[in-house]
């Protein structure tokens, strides 16, 4: 089964990446009530597990079901790379309950004996209250599990957003749409999603699809949405097995003496594009002394820097990996041209 969307000629030019703090909210909740196997979260989810027990969790755990659909109205339209969760949420607490009737019956469905139970009874009965009470399980979730996290969280997904734009830059969006995820094709104009619900979308009025990368949707991928839903892929962000993971910051001796400790540490903790507040929270070194190393390095021709959203992320060169890793054949895989 696959979900397949055609384009449309002006959809191309109307593609774009947004980040959705409720979206990956929900991508957490479900990796935690459905864990895949080897997952790379589950440090952080034996750390959550204490939290989980004390949320009231039950009314959304019965429209999330492990196969099959979840409301389409718990996934509002990300408007874009800065989007709060204040904004989203009040997005879903505006839902009109007759579209949410309809919507919480088809994802009970997908569990048997789920309308029947007194939680699924309570939400089919009062709509408008269902609505209420499934935004508030959210917005538990979001304050207990992921704010905390999410500087660290964002960071990673905003240097997903900078490689693809690289990659967009260098081969285009078919390029880009290529490589987000293994289940995901491009071709003759349809993008397509090898993944259920089957079903078929033809965009008209050069909507485009919004791109979602995601930390815990690892190691799927979810999206397609039907109409009257966006359409969208919510797919896994570059970087997730080293998040919870100390990273690698200790240089090789003879980088040290090549650039300095400050310049060498600096260089070797961008095993992923990083802002300079992460960087200096990384490597426990003053914001001031980070953003001059980092500059440094950019003007030596190690580092290339690019605005994504409300922050500046930088990322190694070839020359830069080359330093980093010894693997010399990585110089001809950046253009000389790259701009800074």
């Amino acid at each position: 089964m696959a979900i397949t969307i055609r384009f449309g000629p002006a959809d191309p030019l109307n593609c774009r990446f947004a980040l959705s703090p409720v979206w990956e909210t929900q991508a957490a909740l479900r990796a935690l009530a459905h864990p895949p196997e080897g997952a790379p979260h589950r440090r952080w989810a034996r750390e959550a597990a204490p939290l989980i027990r004390s949320l009231p969790l039950d009314a959304l755990w019965a429209v999330m079901p492990r196969h099959g659909y979840t409301p389409d109205f718990l996934f509002p339209a990300p408007a874009g790379p800065t989007a709060s969760f204040e904004e989203e949420i009040a997005r879903i607490r505006a839902t009109d309950p007759g579209r949410a009737e309809g919507e919480l019956a088809r994802a009970l469905a997908c569990t048997p004996g789920a309308a029947g139970s007194a939680v699924g009874r309570a939400l089919l009965a009062d709509p408008a209250a269902a609505v209420t009470t499934l935004a508030a399980a959210v917005t538990r979730a979001w304050e207990t599990l992921l704010a905390p996290e999410w500087p660290r969280l964002r960071a990673v997904l905003d240097a997903d957003v900078a490689h693809r734009a690289r990659q967009l830059a260098d081969g285009g969006l078919g390029r880009v749409l290529d490589s987000l995820h293994p289940q995901i094709t491009w071709c003759d104009g349809t993008l397509r999603i090898d993944r259920p619900p089957r079903h078929h979308r033809v965009l008209a009025g050069g909507e485009g699809v919004t791109l979602v990368p995601s930390v815990f949707v690892w190691p799927g991928v979810a999206g397609g949405f039907e109409a009257p839903a966006p359409a969208a892929v919510l797919y896994p962000a570059r970087g997730i097995a080293r998040l919870w993971s100390p990273p690698r910051t200790d240089p090789r001796g003879a980088l040290v003496r090549l650039l300095g400790r400050g310049r060498a540490a600096v260089l070797t903790a961008l095993e992923e594009p990083a802002s300079t507040t992460t960087l200096a929270a990384r490597l426990g070194l003053a914001p001031s002394s980070v953003s001059a190393h980092l500059s440094t390095l950019r003007d030596a021709g190690l580092l290339v820097s690019c605005r994504v959203g409300h922050q500046v992320l930088y990322a190694r060169t070839a020359l830069g990996r080359a330093l980093t890793d010894g693997h010399p054949d990585d110089l001809e895989a950046d253009p000389p041209t790259t701009p800074r």
